[in-house]
């Protein structure tokens, strides 16, 4: 493993509601979230995923990449902030704490590191959850990868794509 997406959305393509993943997450998404992240090196994020979900507490160091001076995670001692492209903190993660990087930034973060080609494998994770904002296309998103695997769980599908 190395640079790995990871991504919640609704059946219809919502990547948040209330500008919040817990609205269109599922238990059985969560409980993949939780263990994806203890097999990493380091998270990064950008600013507004970081003001809107709770990043306080974090297993391992937390990128947070943003202009803001603001610090959106106080209390987390991991929290690092760089005002950098996704593709220079990627760069920087991997010489600082490893090769096993997790990215859960919001679509545009993911599209960015798509475009530059810097995402090794994406767990994509689709709820039945509707309503939401934010929509992608998720044929789309899967189509930059060439080997796409589908399973289901309790009403989720999770999607684990790589090249």
């Amino acid at each position: 493993m190395s640079v790995v997406a990871t991504l919640v959305v609704g059946s219809d393509g919502s990547t948040s509601k209330e500008n919040r993943s817990a609205g269109i997450s599922s238990h059985e998404d969560r409980k993949a979230f939780l263990q994806r992240r203890r097999e990493v090196d380091v998270i990064i994020v950008g600013g507004n995923t970081a003001r809107h979900e709770p990043y306080n507490r974090t297993p391992v160091p937390l990128v947070v990449i943003s202009r803001s001076l603001v610090n959106p995670v106080q209390g987390n001692h991991l929290a690092l902030f760089w005002n950098c492209s996704p593709v220079l903190a990627v760069e920087k993660a991997r010489a600082l704490f490893g090769e096993r990087i997790l990215i859960e930034g919001g679509i545009s973060m993911i599209n960015e590191l798509l475009e530059h080609k810097k995402i090794d494998q994406l767990e994509l994770s689709v709820t039945p959850a509707t309503g939401g904002d934010h929509t992608v296309d998720i044929k789309a998103l899967l189509a930059h990868f060439s080997q796409v695997d589908k399973r289901e769980e309790s009403g989720t599908t999770f999607y684990s794509a790589r090249n």
